[in-house]
C-alpha cells in the first residue's frame, strides 16, 4: 500500500502465533522490527495494532546465549569473527489489536477473529496512520489492555501517531483531552501518561 505521499508500506514479518487481543509476528530480519508503539497492519480483513513488545532470542531456547567478546574491541569486529551469530537469532513483536478496516472504513474494537497465522506483517504509512488515528475510540483498548506497559505504550503510540498528522499539536492536544476523559479518575495515572504525550 502506497500513501498520498508515495510512501510504502513494508513487510516485516509474518504472524506466528494469534488470539483475539494480540499476536506474535516474526521479523524476516534480525534486529528490523517496527518501534515500540508503532502501528502494523496483518491479515485480510486488514487488522491494525500497535507494538508493545520486541524480543530478540536463540532459535533454540534449549541453548543459552554466551558472551564472546573478551578478546575483542569492538562489536564489529565480534560480528566479523562470528558470522554465524546472525542465523542463531530471531527478532519477534508483540502487537495489541487496536482495530480493522471492513470496506475501506476503521472499525476501533476487537475483529470477531485474529489474524491468521503466516499473515504477513507490515508497518502502516503515514496516510494509514493518519487515517486511523483520525479517531481515539482505540485509547480504552489501549489503556484497559492489563498491559504493564500500557502507559508508555500509550505516550509512544500517540507520539508516533502525531507525526502523521497535518498539524500534531493539534492531534496531541485532542489526545490529551481524551485521555482526559477516560481516566478523570486517576490523576497520577494521567499526569504520568501526558508528560509521556508531550513531544
Amino acid at each position: 500500500m502506497v500513501d498520498g505521499d508515495g510512501l510504502m508500506s513494508r513487510k516485516v514479518g509474518e504472524v506466528v502465533a494469534a488470539a483475539s487481543t494480540s499476536f506474535v509476528a516474526q521479523c524476516y530480519e534480525l534486529y528490523a522490527a517496527p518501534p515500540l508503539g508503532s502501528f502494523v497492519r496483518t491479515g485480510t480483513p486488514a487488522v491494525y495494532a500497535i507494538v508493545y513488545q520486541v524480543t530478540t532470542e536463540p532459535m533454540d531456547s534449549t541453548r543459552p546465549v554466551l558472551a564472546r567478546g573478551e578478546g575483542v574491541e569492538t562489536e564489529e569486529e565480534l560480528q566479523r569473527n562470528n558470522p554465524q551469530l546472525s542465523r542463531l537469532f530471531t527478532t519477534r513483536f508483540e502487537a495489541l489489536i487496536a482495530g480493522f478496516s471492513v470496506d475501506d472504513s476503521f472499525k476501533q474494537y476487537l475483529p470477531p477473529l485474529p489474524p491468521a497465522v503466516h499473515s504477513f506483517a507490515y508497518t502502516c504509512t503515514p496516510d494509514e496512520v493518519a487515517r486511523f488515528t483520525a479517531s481515539l475510540e482505540f485509547l480504552p483498548l489501549l489503556l484497559n489492555s492489563g498491559l504493564p506497559v500500557a502507559d508508555e505504550l500509550a505516550g509512544a503510540c500517540l507520539r508516533g501517531a502525531a507525526t502523521a498528522q497535518g498539524d500534531g499539536s493539534a492531534f496531541l492536544f485532542r489526545a490529551s483531552r481524551a485521555l482526559a476523559g477516560q481516566l478523570s479518575g486517576d490523576v497520577p495515572r494521567l499526569t504520568a501518561i501526558l508528560r509521556r504525550v508531550a513531544p
